[in-house]
């Protein structure tokens, strides 16, 4: 039996069965070695080469439009940005990623115009391995839908998690350490409901023998795997209704409660038209408020603050996060800095390296000589 079959097998198995606390443990094996099968086909795919998509990293964040093909992601970043992004009413216009830059509020947003998924992209049709590998570099996932087809989210969902995309989500809490003896020793905190013998047969199904984990919250058998697997990429996402500009404001009641049924809460939504160029104002704001930047003045010896281009951290940023950014002298030869603003108790107040800086600081580095 081949990988494939194997992997659907081991598919069926897990649908067939009943989950409850009785076959727990069992279901846990199952999914572990899934996970495990999965991952050496994908090894033997990659291994046959084949052409991937390299796109260098520009700006303050990266945002991926996601979707299916021809719903408007090549219209929408030729208006949001500088980019020229063919475009075309047919399946498969763009053949490439295409970036482009929005800019905002003093951001440069590197936008990428992915090729349309189809489904099984995560199994590499379509060449959907290279597609999703852009995704997975990517600060931010837009899922670009059209009004009429809101149900292509969740096979689009899918399709990311099928490549170890996680959204909207924390890493889960586990650690591991390997020993030399002593078998499996599972430590968890009381809010786990996983019973120690499923932790510690996934943990062998994953190869451990002599290992401590310790495990906190209450990941499901699934984030439990994330966890020991370490290659999953956790990310936030948003969901944009594109061609809104084609229906009656009488089909709107009806968008939202499609949008409802597949739990997507519609004031969450961005609803616009990249043809016509509504709704875009919305959507840059939506962007910039999901990737957590903040704006950080620069007061430049004697030429004052800076408010035109400011320095772009994230939410929790701290001093450290900006002299890494600054780079150079200001990382080597930093003495400490003063801030002024929503973070400081005052103004000009002299602050280290752990300081957390907030929206609209005004900050200045006074180094060695």
């Amino acid at each position: 039996m081949g990988l494939e079959e194997e992997i659907e097998s081991i598919r069926e198995e897990i649908a067939e069965t009943p989950y409850n606390k009785s076959t727990e443990a069992h279901i846990g094996r199952l999914k572990a070695k899934l996970a495990e099968k999965k991952e050496k086909l994908e090894n033997q795919s990659s291994a046959g080469g084949g052409q991937g998509y390299a796109v260098e990293k520009h700006g303050d964040a990266t945002v991926a439009l996601v979707g299916f093909p021809s719903v408007g992601k090549s219209t929408l970043i030729n208006a949001l940005t500088n980019a020229d992004s063919e475009t075309g009413s047919y399946e498969f216009t763009t053949l490439d990623v295409n970036p482009g830059m929005l800019q905002y509020r003093g951001a440069n947003i590197q936008i990428l115009d992915v090729p349309g998924l189809i489904e099984g992209a995560a199994d590499g049709r379509g060449g959907g391995q290279e597609v999703l590998s852009v995704v997975r570099t990517a600060d931010l996932a837009v899922f670009m839908l059209s009004v009429f087809e809101i149900d292509q989210y969740e096979r689009l969902r899918q399709e990311l998690y099928n490549n170890k995309i996680r959204l909207d989500t924390e890493p889960p809490s586990i650690h591991i350490r390997k020993r030399h003896k002593n078998g499996i020793q599972v430590n968890k905190s009381d809010s786990v409901s996983l019973n120690e013998q499923t932790i510690k047969d996934v943990l062998r199904e994953n190869g451990y023998v002599n290992a401590e984990v310790t495990v906190r919250g209450d990941p499901s058998i699934d984030e439990l795997i994330d966890g020991m697997m370490d290659n999953r990429i956790y990310i936030p996402s948003m969901v944009a209704v594109n061609k809104t500009d084609l229906i009656d404001e009488s089909y709107i009641p009806t968008v939202k409660e499609n949008l409802r049924a597949h739990d997507i809460d519609p004031e969450e939504c961005t609803f616009i038209s990249a043809e016509k160029e509504k709704g875009l104002e919305a959507l840059k704001e939506r962007i910039y408020e999901k990737l957590g930047l903040v704006r950080i003045y620069m007061d430049k010896p004697g030429r004052g603050v800076d408010y035109d281009e400011p320095l772009m951290l994230r939410e929790g940023a701290t001093i450290e996060d900006a002299l890494h950014k600054l780079g150079g002298e200001f990382e080597e030869r930093f003495r400490f800095a003063r801030v002024s603003g929503p973070s400081a108790k005052h103004d000009d107040q002299q602050v280290g390296t752990g300081h957390e800086l907030a929206d609209e600081d005004v900050l200045r580095i006074i180094t060695s000589r």
